[in-house]
């Protein structure tokens, strides 16, 4: 069965979702990269993030008469907002984070504490994310921060497939896979050395 999930997300919705789920979005996503972070911590994000799902996205957008359309969204490296997202959750307590690479274990800490998942969405396929977007409903910070790191608020119907890679319960996928290449790296070796 498809899984879709739409904003807002209740708490318990994001405590059943496990690493290796794949589930859909519809409703609103806000994009946030590193200087919105900074931003939304230093002053307060200009709107409720409770429930929501935040994209690690820079998209591609073309001003068409008084709206905008979305051109691309594919996602940015998480791995550049570690050093804000533990915080981030912690204060305005998104249920979904949404990137690619993956993040460390202080905001897999952060994930467990206040109920979130944080879902992988494939690098290079922002067109097909870009698809999913019904209308931009808002931007902030636009003039300040320019377009890819400006705050944006899309309407989403289906965006996805997401993975959940790291949740709620403190297992990253990223944790496992890095296990299992050390495994393989020391059954090699061990070839090698002939043991």
């Amino acid at each position: 069965m498809e899984r879709v999930l739409t904003t807002p997300i209740a708490e318990g919705e994001a405590r059943a979702l496990r690493a290796g789920d794949v589930f859909y979005l519809t409703g609103l996503l806000i994009t946030a990269r590193d200087e919105a972070h900074r931003k939304a911590l230093e002053r307060g994000a200009p709107l409720p993030l409770e429930g929501l799902a935040i994209f690690h996205c820079g998209p591609v957008v073309q001003r068409k008469g008084d709206s905008w359309e979305v051109v691309a969204a594919g996602p940015t490296t998480s791995a550049r907002m570690e050093l804000f997202e533990a915080e981030f959750l912690r204060r305005f307590r998104p249920r979904v984070i949404v990137g690619k690479g993956g993040m460390g274990e202080k905001t897999l800490q952060a994930l467990a504490e206040v109920g979130a998942v944080y879902a992988h969405f494939t690098g290079g396929a922002g067109v097909l994310a870009a698809q999913a977007i019904r209308r931009v409903r808002d931007v902030f910070w636009l003039e300040e921060l320019g377009i890819p790191e400006a705050i944006w608020v899309f309407e989403v119907e289906r965006f996805g497939p997401l993975v959940v890679a790291m949740d709620a319960h403190g297992r990253s996928l990223y944790k496992d896979l890095s296990a299992q290449v050390e495994r393989n790296l020391e059954a090699i070796r061990a070839r090698i050395r002939g043991t």
